[in-house]
């Protein structure tokens, strides 16, 4: 087998896990009921993982203290809310992942302190060590009293011990990482007391100290406890992070502190550390977008495997196999954590371990589906899975009889209508005009930063040369056509088109989608009229290869259309864009574009520009010529993705999930 090493097992503690692969922790909202234990949801969600041959699964962040910063959150395990309940539900989770050999840990944390999302702090002050500035909020947080550290730490033991009592195997502390509460007390930029809580490094680690002291007396030295750790912080400055290869002064924990911290958390009985860098104030480190390169945490887990003797965890877009087994060859890591990978394709390890890896769905670490949806609605799901987090809800519905479907469009919405209603005994059939199936994926991934989109259409490609659904290229379907073909259910996946506008010269004015495309050349210097997130990846992608760029942006502000965007995806395009070289003209209006110059109205004055070219990123219109002529010609005809409303990637996919998944 080719990458065998990563199908050895490993040890934490006396715990033996069958492979090196762990399920990163991940915001579990939507999976706990009102008592604090686990609905039916998280159970079905982390035993999925679980039967798809995940080694260790670690649960999303649990409270230990639901009291100091008094807001409610998922499956809290001490005697604030149920314990009893907990542990029932808990004992129901942990039997039915241990059923396929796996371990559990469950995640517990301190509180959010100043990192506290605004929808969950309430009517509450945020807490901190420190009277120091809220990460989202204009409000100075209350610092915490020597009392209410204590009660937290008395919390983890309460916590983990009912955790053991629910089958769980260990627990991971939430953390000295990111700047949650526990790190905030850990980085001296955010830790002012004079207390035994603050001043040299040891005082700092103090609250991280007792809290695995106390989990050590309540459940017994053999039971494993993990910590969740950032070497460095990354923080320019309050709210402001450094981007990768940026020289900046960092004013969080730099990577001399973070490796002495390491051996100190090792010192006081830590059995593993789960290992990255970055912090809230620089969100685009822990929850690496796909303008990251993949596996950007090596590095610095390499360092601290160089400092400990208990195995280092290791995340962030590690989801090529290759790199993982090199890492694991290598000595950066002993395990490694699949978050955002395991969201897109619970059943990863197994197709991995039995040489299926064109079968294994990409995540496109677009965060719409996971960490956008937990920022904005408390929710974790995925945008090209639209069953995770939904196994239960979401299964696959049998037929009692096939019908023959004609699906015409071969984008992401009508490959997965394809895709579904094959694997549920329908027969469809799949037209698509042009030469390749994909649909905005195409342009969309043209740039390096965003290869997982190409690799998102080559798998629906797989899909549906496995399950046999006729495929038709270079196919322009007409009315007559479809109405001869004797289907008993259409289905209009037609797309979008970009929209454009004369502005003169219009032999040079171009579309986003032709110049990633390289249909078109933009020349040397050239203008994107567009600040949207296709506009702003556009000029990204030129600008990183030797273009002079810039955006001209009606709105004033660029993404001020697309969101909600994830903010780790939203602030480090913000950044990347002027980091980049690309010069940014907001609030004007574009007039003309003549004799090799742009002209723009900017707050009544007309702005000149030079360029080569113009690349109109101005958003796209619905094509639906095809489903308004059949409209009432076929008995059973629906209209999916850009064609029946212009949106994203998550929503073509998972409307026409729901759509054929009740044909």
């Amino acid at each position: 087998m080719k990458y065998k090493n990563l199908f050895t097992p490993v040890q934490i503690g006396r715990l033996t896990i069958k492979n090196r692969f762990a399920m990163a922790p991940m915001g579990p909202l939507g999976l706990s009921d009102s008592e604090g234990g686990f609905n039916q949801r998280g159970i079905d969600y982390y035993t999925e993982r679980a039967k798809g041959g995940t080694g260790l699964i670690i649960t999303g962040v649990t409270f230990s203290d639901c009291k100091v910063e008094t807001q409610s959150m998922p499956n809290c395990p001490n005697s604030t809310y149920n314990p009893v309940h907990f542990i029932r539900t808990g004992k129901e989770l942990t039997e039915r992942v241990h059923a396929y050999g796996s371990k559990i840990f469950l995640m517990m944390s301190g509180g959010f302190g100043r990192v506290t999302i605004p929808t969950n702090l309430g009517e509450f002050p945020p807490v901190a060590p420190s009277a120091i500035p809220h990460r989202w909020l204009d409000k100075i947080c209350r610092p915490l009293t020597v009392e209410e550290i204590h009660s937290i730490v008395r919390s983890f033991g309460d916590g983990a011990y009912n955790a053991k009592r629910a089958g769980f195997d260990g627990v991971e502390i939430h953390a000295v990482h990111e700047g949650y509460l526990l790190d905030q007390f850990a980085i001296s930029m955010f830790n002012q007391r004079e207390d035994e809580y603050g001043g040299s490094l040891e005082n700092r680690l103090r609250f991280a100290r007792e809290v695995v002291e106390e989990i050590k007396a309540r459940c017994g030295a053999d039971f494993p406890v993990a910590l969740r750790f950032s070497v460095k912080s990354m923080i320019k400055d309050w709210r402001v992070g450094a981007l990768p290869g940026e020289d900046f002064e960092e004013k969080g924990r730099d990577t001399e502190e973070g490796l002495e911290a390491a051996k100190l958390l090792v010192s006081y009985g830590y059995d593993a550390l789960d290992t990255d860098v970055g912090t809230y104030d620089a969100w685009f480190w822990n929850h690496p977008p796909m303008y990251q390169e993949k596996g950007l945490f090596r590095t610095w887990c390499h360092l601290v495997k160089d400092v400990v003797d208990v195995p280092v965890l290791c995340a962030g877009r590690m989801d090529d196999p290759e790199m993982a087994s090199k890492s694991i060859e290598d000595g950066d890591c002993d395990i490694v954590s699949l978050g955002r990978p395991l969201l897109a394709d619970p059943d990863y390890v197994n197709k991995l371990r039995a040489g299926r890896m064109a079968e294994i769905r990409p995540c496109i670490s677009c965060q719409e589906g996971c960490m956008g949806r937990v920022q904005h609605y408390s929710m974790i799901n995925c945008a090209v899975n639209p069953q995770c987090a939904r196994e239960r809800v979401t299964a696959y519905n049998p037929i009692l009889q096939p019908k023959k479907v004609l699906i015409v469009g071969g984008g992401v919405a009508g490959c997965e209508a394809a895709r579904v209603l094959a694997l549920r005994g329908h027969r469809p059939e799949l037209f698509e005009k042009n030469g390749q199936l994909g649909g905005n994926l195409l342009p969309g991934g043209a740039p390096e930063f965003k290869e997982d989109d190409i690799a998102l259409a080559k798998w629906y490609e797989v899909q549906l040369k496995k399950l046999g659904v006729p495929v038709t290229l270079n196919s322009k379907v007409t009315k007559e056509q479809v109405l001869s073909g004797d289907y008993d259910t259409v289905i209009i996946a037609t797309g979008s088109k970009p929209k454009v506008f004369p502005l003169g010269d219009d032999d040079k004015v171009y579309t986003a989608a032709q110049v990633l495309l390289k249909e078109k050349d933009c020349g040397a210097q050239t203008v994107v009229v567009g600040g949207g997130l296709v506009g702003c990846e556009t000029a990204l992608w030129l600008a990183q290869n030797g273009k002079k760029v810039t955006i001209v942006e009606a709105m004033d502000k660029i993404l001020a259309l697309n969101g909600p965007l994830c903010s780790a995806n939203k602030e480090m395009l913000e950044l990347l864009v002027p980091y980049n070289g690309v010069e940014v003209v907001t609030g004007a209006k574009v007039t003309g574009y003549r004799d090799g110059i742009l002209t723009a109205d900017v707050a009544g004055k007309i702005r000149e520009i030079p360029c080569d070219s113009v690349v109109l990123s101005v958003g796209y219109r619905e094509e639906n010529s095809l489903y308004q002529e059949l409209e009432f010609e076929v008995p059973e005809i629906y209209l999916l993705g850009d064609a029946k409303k212009v949106a994203n990637i998550m929503y073509a996919i998972w409307d026409a999930f729901e759509v054929t998944n009740h044909i």
